[in-house]
């Protein structure tokens, strides 16, 4: 009787195997969903990386909004010129030229710099040290506990002194650094050259609010403005408007320089990788230290600013 059942249920199981082998074919051809091959192809040309600094969730999201509803080729920060290359000869378009989106931090005071900061004992988070009033006298200034960090795939931002602080080495420019910025001073700005000039402050408060609580915060005095155009005080913060830089003259480069010099507070700066021939020109120099962020205010999104 053994081999009876042992028989019995070798041969039901079979049966079930095959019952779902038939099944699962069936479903396979009744529920098949046809795939653009450009989809697969794109995101085999992609890198992999999921960062979202193209604006999609991951990759694979990425190459099925190019495949099916023509978005950029150009979007992938990881990736650069080669990998947009490759996504336009797959979708048979030309490439367009863009610029490269890299983080600003707007604020350049480090922790000595800072006045009527006071000890924190909450979560070190900046998410919720930004909900406690009193952290710091600044409410527009970095909290320096680090969320751009960790938000970061790429150590490319680290807190130095209180202040966050991009590599741009590292740098891929995924934007997940502003992203998480409770205030806002981390922002995505065009890089038309290595290097670009911005204002180290978010503080929109009067001359006399600002020196109260940093001592390298902008102040409004409009020394900037009234030397060269390429700067505008608006809401008492120095701006700068990029359009200008590629209509700079020899005059404006002189005015430029000047206004730069003329900041009582310093807190005009490059930010951006040096090139080469900047590292040469200034190795027997003292200059100013080298900021590393974005732009936008803290409280509320902001238009452009420097």
């Amino acid at each position: 009787m053994t081999w009876v059942t042992i028989s019995l249920s070798a041969g039901t199981l079979i049966g079930m195997a095959v019952i779902m082998t038939y099944i699962l074919g069936w479903a396979n051809k009744a529920f098949h969903v046809e795939v653009d091959p450009r989809v697969e192809a794109i995101n085999g040309a992609l890198p992999g990386a999921n960062c979202g600094g193209c604006g999609y969730v991951g990759c694979g999201e990425y190459a099925e909004a190019v495949a099916l509803d023509n978005a950029e080729v150009n979007l992938c920060t990881v990736g650069g010129s080669g990998c947009a290359a490759d996504i336009a000869s797959i979708m048979g378009v030309d490439v367009v030229d863009s610029l490269p989106y890299r983080p600003i931090v707007h604020c350049g005071a480090h922790y000595p710099e800072r006045l009527q900061r006071n000890e924190y004992r909450g979560e070190q988070h900046c998410q919720t040290a930004n909900i406690v009033a009193g952290v710091q006298g600044c409410t527009y200034g970095c909290l320096g506990f680090g969320d751009c960090v960790n938000a970061c795939k790429y150590n490319a931002i680290h807190v130095v002194d209180g202040l966050a602080t991009v590599d741009y080495n590292k740098c891929i420019g995924c934007g997940a650094c502003a992203k998480v910025c409770p205030r806002n001073i981390i922002s995505m700005v065009p890089f038309r050259y290595e290097q670009m000039l911005a204002v180290t402050c978010s503080n929109k408060d009067f001359g006399k609010e600002v020196k109260n609580v940093c001592t390298v915060g902008c102040i409004g005095c409009k020394a900037c403005q009234r030397n060269s155009d390429f700067f505008t005080v608006e809401n008492n913060l120095s701006t700068v408007n990029y359009d200008t830089y590629e209509s700079l003259k020899d005059d404006g480069v002189e005015k430029l320089k000047k206004a730069i010099d003329k900041c009582p507070r310093k807190g005009i700066v490059l930010m951006g990788k040096p090139t080469e021939s900047d590292i040469l020109s200034l190795m027997n120099e003292d200059i100013p230290k080298i900021a590393e962020p974005d732009f936008k205010t803290t409280v509320d999104d902001t238009e452009w600013r420097g």
